[in-house]
């Protein structure tokens, strides 16, 4: 694109998709003029009324269990988005999704704490992941994110101009100039307004190496 971009992330922190998306985006930003921005959305919101998924019929409780706990670091990251705005975010969610996809720290409450503490924001954000306080602004937030591409998605969505995708679903990181290509290629497609859906079926886990 001969233009600056902008691109918009809406993602989830326990999300491990939207994780792989956001550090391609990051490697993006060195590579190619992106004004990139981060938004917090709520799997747990989108899924509250929706039947549990396929893969999780033989052990609903797990997929409702995953729900709940996925509460707590969303809150924490809108409560820190109302105390410091969508920029707090870039370094928050690093913070929070080292910890959870590439250390495997399942304790979210451990989490948020070390995370809040390693960005410099206040010890008491972290009460935020048992409250509703902030529930409405997270509400708003997976909303305008979820405008431009329907209610049929989740997280990951990236936003490119005036069209939005859900995705990409990416199983590794793209780096250096490939990850500028690979950009290249679907800001190609955000440029034609009537694109919709491409789709192959996933044989892979996702990788954050």
């Amino acid at each position: 694109m001969t233009a600056r971009a902008k691109v918009d992330l809406w993602f989830d922190p326990m999300d491990p998709w939207s994780w792989i998306v956001s550090r391609w985006l990051l490697e993006v930003e060195r590579v190619r003029e992106i004004d990139l921005g981060f938004h917090v959305m709520s799997v747990s919101l989108i899924n509250a009324d929706r039947e549990v998924p396929a893969q999780y019929q033989d052990d609903p409780e797990a997929f409702l269990a995953r729900m709940r706990k996925a509460w707590g670091p969303v809150r924490v990251a809108t409560a820190a988005v109302a105390l410091k705005g969508d920029e707090v975010l870039r370094d928050l969610y690093t913070a929070v999704g080292t910890r959870i996809h590439e250390r495997g720290d399942a304790d979210y409450d451990r989490v948020v704490r070390e995370a809040l503490a390693e960005v410099g924001l206040p010890a008491e954000l972290a009460e935020a992941a048992h409250g509703e306080e902030h529930d409405a602004r997270l509400k708003e937030s997976t909303e305008r994110g979820m405008r431009p591409v329907g209610t049929d998605v989740g997280s990951p969505i990236v936003h490119i101009g005036r069209l939005a995708f859900f995705g990409p679903v990416i199983s590794r990181i793209p780096r250096g100039e490939q990850a500028g290509r690979f950009f290249d290629s679907l800001a190609g497609l955000a440029e034609f307004p009537h694109f919709w859906e491409l789709k192959r079926t996933r044989t892979e886990e996702p990788e954050f190496s």
